[in-house]
């Protein structure tokens, strides 16, 4: 009954998400739904303990980073520099390879360390030049930006910054680099099955006459460019890879500037307890932070006339939705963190142990987890904390280096994480403008590719042995 009362609750938001309803609303409803069919006694307390302690403590760390992508994507837009990379990309691939394009640009920015979400907002704007002067449905952008910022470049290409990369290093004494030519091999599989399914649905929208969509009717739409100069294309791409190269520096300045803590006395009245911050755990944040204001400040630099020109409007919209995504996000971290808590949770973890290969096992574990907690990174967690001995003694027992464990793990929490309840598919779709209905078939697609490539790498290593 546990375990069902947890599917259920789970059912629940993801038919909510897809319909279209906020999940600001709608998952404390479905966390507390299932606390109260679980212990009544509880609601109160696991709302008030851990849903919006949960819920605050994201916004407190990332919230900054929502606001400052959204406004980084903005500039890039009233810049007319997302019209220059286009208009540089069409003449150098071509407009037929749109969709191409977009998925090395994120993939460019997400394997600099970019954060996901930031790259939501950073590319969206010229995605949308290069689908409407493609004339490509509108409702294929969201799926073409899952491929290219949340599948390979996240979690299977040895060397990722992506924080799903990471966290098995703790659990299994590796790197990042772990298992490079696995990962190369899924990265491979992934990148090229999903171009192919994402062409495959361009060219039936092609056949059936649809274009990008009437601007009239579509919501969020990029402003179009008003001046008549574009800037270079040199000049239009150097922010988005000045991100990228201050995300990196800033990583590693940042431990060293301040150490491992950092504090302060407050300049108040009466008594203050000192102000003291673990570095470590803020690091990566701060460092993505730095570099956005690198990258706005870059922009403003080159193209502060027709920028300045239309900031005090243009950027209400983006701060709109910076704080629309970052809500809803939140608000799936506090539901994922609730429905960990109960026992159909723990359930369902020891159900999945009973699985005989270990592979397999940390495989399906960790996809499970991650898809029902609606985060790749969250879901990872709370299995390796759970589970990382026992994979680590069934890998051992069976020869599997800890390598591959680590690279399995690192893939599979990407997989069946983004179900319709996942905060970077229902921020996607926020920034684009879609709708679950309209563009999420594409997104599901996606995931299941991306989910095969964990079983594809298993596959090579059990017949190959390469690592």
């Amino acid at each position: 009954m546990a375990f069902v009362i947890v599917l259920a609750a789970l059912c629940f938001l993801m038919f909510i998400a897809y319909r279209g309803h906020s999940v600001i609303l709608f998952a404390p409803i479905a966390a507390l739904g299932a606390v109260l069919l679980t212990d009544p006694s509880l609601v109160a307390p696991m709302f008030t303990g851990l849903f919006m302690d949960k819920m605050v403590g994201f916004l407190k760390l990332y919230f900054p980073v929502f606001l400052l992508g959204a406004i980084f994507g903005k500039v890039i837009e009233l810049s007319g520099f997302s019209k220059a990379i286009v208009a540089a990309t069409i003449r150098v691939v071509g407009a037929q390879r749109a969709m191409l394009s977009i998925v090395l640009v994120c993939a460019l920015l997400t394997y600099g360390g970019v954060s996901l979400f930031v790259v939501v907002f950073a590319v969206y704007p010229f995605a949308a030049e290069l689908f409407r002067q493609g004339d490509i449905p509108k409702r294929l952008i969201p799926g073409t930006i899952a491929l290219g910022a949340f599948t390979f470049t996240m979690d299977a290409l040895p060397g990722t910054p992506q924080i799903q990369n990471i966290i098995p290093a703790s659990f299994f004494g590796t790197n990042a680099w772990a298992a490079p030519w696995l990962g190369t091999i899924g990265a491979v599989f992934i990148l090229a099955a999903g171009i192919a399914y994402l062409e495959w649905r361009r060219r039936i929208a092609a056949r059936a006459g649809e274009g990008y969509g009437d601007p009239a009717t579509l919501r969020n739409e990029p402003a179009p460019f008003a001046g008549t100069t574009l800037a270079h294309p040199l000049v239009a791409i150097l922010p988005l890879v000045l991100v990228g190269v201050a995300n990196k520096l800033f990583t590693v300045w940042i431990p060293r500037f301040y150490g491992e803590h950092v504090g302060f006395a407050p300049t108040i009245i009466g008594k203050a307890e000192p102000v003291v911050q673990e570095v470590s755990k803020v690091a990566a944040i701060w460092a993505v932070e730095g570099a956005l204001l690198v990258g706005i400040a870059c922009v403003i630099a080159f193209a502060w006339k027709p920028v300045l020109a239309s900031f005090a409007e243009g950027s209400k919209p983006a701060i709109g939705g910076a704080l629309l995504a970052s809500m809803n996000t939140a608000s799936e971290y506090g539901f994922g963190a609730v429905i960990a808590a109960l026992p159909g949770f723990l359930v369902l973890a020891n159900a999945l142990a009973a699985i005989p290969h270990p592979l397999v096992n940390e495989a399906v574990t960790v996809t499970a987890l991650a898809g029902i907690t609606g985060s790749a990174s969250g879901g990872m967690s709370i299995a390796l904390a759970a589970m990382a001995d026992t994979f680590i003694a069934n890998a051992n027992a069976a020869g599997i280096p800890m390598e591959v464990l680590h690279r399995v793990a690192a893939m599979a929490s990407g997989g069946m994480d983004t179900l319709p309840h996942n905060g970077a598919v229902i921020t996607l779709l926020a920034v684009t403008g879609l709708s679950h209905r309209q563009s999420y078939k594409d997104i599901f697609a996606i995931t299941i590719i991306k989910t095969l490539a964990v079983l594809v790498v298993i596959g090579v290593f059990q017949a190959t042995g390469v690592v």
